[in-house]
């Protein structure tokens, strides 16, 4: 089947010549952005009564920008100042460089991995007798907690934000030949906000493994896998599939 449309259910990019901008150019083809699900932040008065205080830690895994919004949020919130002394650590160099929106970048108290959060550990075990705060959402990959405990890191969690389902209702249908999910809350909204959904000729792309379980339960077809071996990204996977389907035969 000849791709013509797409629907992404993220943001859309707002940097220039962004990967999917770059695919829509050079396939022609029509790409949308739409939020599935929604960030929501945890007000400071709620985070009390899980009676986690700030001050009492001195190093912060970062997993995401949001991460970070939310954390600095909170701070805010419960007039905890910024310890010039605290420690960050973030998988990838792009989520550490955000932490600029925050405080100064000073290399010895920001930590950044090559891409993942496995690429941390050996950072976090030499940081010996260190207790770490994990701020997260409400809902947390379950692979996040187990590699930390793999390496008996010390951690505790602070859930600063919530995901929650978008209201869709203004998206007539989804008929598009391509819908693309990096998580399963992503598929629950899908099917929340069109619970008569029929895939039929629909390709779904899916990034991740919680994502495609959440799609191999709910009894849709997996047509694009993301990562594998051969794609790292989903938008080198989006672009393999759509030269492939759109090769003029």
């Amino acid at each position: 089947m000849k791709v013509k449309n797409i629907l992404v259910s993220q943001p859309e990019p707002q940097v220039a010549n962004s990967p999917y901008g770059v695919i829509a150019e050079k396939h022609k083809v029509k790409i949308d952005f739409q939020p599935f699900i929604e960030v929501v932040g945890v007000p400071g008065k709620e985070f009390r009564k899980d009676k986690i205080a700030l001050t009492d830690f001195k190093s912060f895994i970062f997993t995401s920008r949001v991460a970070i919004d939310h954390f600095f949020r909170m701070c805010e919130e419960m007039r905890v100042p910024i310890n010039p002394e605290w420690k960050y650590f973030c998988p990838s160099e792009a989520v550490a460089f955000y932490l600029q929106k925050f405080v100064p970048y000073r290399k010895r108290k920001i930590y950044p991995g090559k891409g993942s959060l496995a690429d941390l550990m050996p950072i976090l075990k030499k940081q010996r007798g260190e207790h770490f705060m994990l701020p997260t959402s409400d809902i947390l990959n379950p692979d996040i907690p187990d590699l930390l405990e793999k390496y008996n890191i010390t951690w505790t969690r602070a859930t600063m934000y919530q995901t929650v389902i978008s209201d869709l209702s203004h998206l007539s249908d989804v008929k598009y030949d391509i819908l693309v999910f990096f998580s399963p809350e992503g598929i629950r909204s899908l099917l929340k906000n069109f619970p008569d959904f029929k895939q039929e000729k629909t390709c779904i792309a899916g990034f991740g493994s919680t994502t495609k379980a959440a799609i191999e339960e709910n009894d849709l077809r997996l047509d694009i896998a993301v990562p594998t071996a051969k794609f790292t990204s989903m938008t080198q996977a989006l672009d393999s599939y759509i030269e492939a389907s759109n090769k003029t035969k």
